[in-house]
């Protein structure tokens, strides 16, 4: 008899049954840890808009193209437009929690040593950062800690206000200047905290098992050679969305291309993906918006003068 337990929807490591490890990587422990981050998300956006940004939309692109998806071919109307992303990152989880068979029992103790585990995991990313700053010296354009910050994109929504930013970006003003201390942590971690969930949702989760689906089931690939192609790909075009305007192709002038940023973010999406394939969803998108928050506090505390 096969044990319900031996596949998952995305893991590549079946953990002992019922252990911190295997409860923690299930979908419904994704829902729960992530949900108090989907509603502060949610505030600060309505917060900084109103507050710092002179009602100006702002949001992750990420979550601007679900909005924009979901309004076009699900027909959501424009009062639904916000909730549209959460709710279908929670039906999709929902989904998997449902396919993968799962034990759906959650234990509230788990959630503090999550975000214990999620800070840790960001700290290999940090040292990076601090790794690559130092080997092309303190002028160099990853000299500061890429955050998810606010930056100006080009519009990616019907809607003339939205205007869609990016995660692992430098602290800039829609002018391209940098902004102050007050101007730009308080925004800073909600962009960052929607990143997390957001770009997680749309690069690993989604991204990924499509790319599994079309190497793996379309063209016969190997599941190896599926799985390496599946990361490598995710992980450019994680890259790549931080300069570039999928939708319109034009570059993104508040982010402007160098090979330090696009290798940073490249392995920050290589990394993103084998933590999805190894921890889920939940402690992926955990482990990037802590990425996020810690690194938008250093540079407010000891970068910027």
């Amino acid at each position: 008899m096969k044990d319900k337990y031996k596949h998952s929807s995305s893991q590549l490591l079946n953990f002992t049954r019922d252990s911190y490890f295997e409860r923690t990587s299930r979908p419904i422990y994704a829902i729960v840890f992530l949900l108090p981050f989907i509603v502060f998300y949610e505030l600060g956006t309505i917060l900084i808009n109103t507050d710092v940004l002179n009602q100006t939309q702002v949001r992750v692109v990420a979550f601007v193209w679900l909005q924009s998806f979901l309004d076009e071919y699900v027909g959501l109307g424009s009062r639904l437009a916000w909730i549209a992303p959460p709710l279908a990152a929670i039906v999709i989880l929902i989904a998997l929690q449902i396919t993968s068979r799962k034990d759906w029992r959650f234990w509230p103790g788990d959630i503090p040593p999550m975000a214990v585990e999620c800070t840790l995991l960001a700290v290999p990313l940090i040292v990076l950062t601090l790794f690559l700053s130092g080997s092309t010296g303190p002028q160099s354009s990853i000299a500061q800690f890429d955050t998810g910050v606010l930056r100006t994109q080009t519009e990616r929504s019907r809607s003339p206000s939205l205007v869609g930013t990016n995660s692992l970006s430098s602290p800039t003003t829609e002018a391209g200047g940098t902004q102050t201390e007050s101007q730009s942590v308080w925004p800073s971690i909600v962009i960052g905290i929607g990143a997390g969930i957001y770009e997680e949702l749309v690069f690993r989760l989604i991204l990924i098992c499509v790319l599994m689906l079309l190497f793996q089931d379309v063209l016969r690939l190997s599941r190896k050679s599926s799985i390496i192609l599946s990361v490598l790909i995710s992980a450019l075009l994680f890259s790549a969305h931080h300069h570039v305007d999928f939708l319109s192709g034009q570059a993104n002038a508040a982010d402007p291309f160098t090979l330090g940023r696009f290798a940073f973010r490249t392995i920050a999406g290589i990394y993103f993906a084998v933590l999805f394939a190894i921890r889920g969803f939940g402690i992926t998108a955990g482990t990037h918006a802590f990425y996020d928050i810690i690194a938008t506090v250093v540079n407010a505390v000891f970068l910027q003068h």
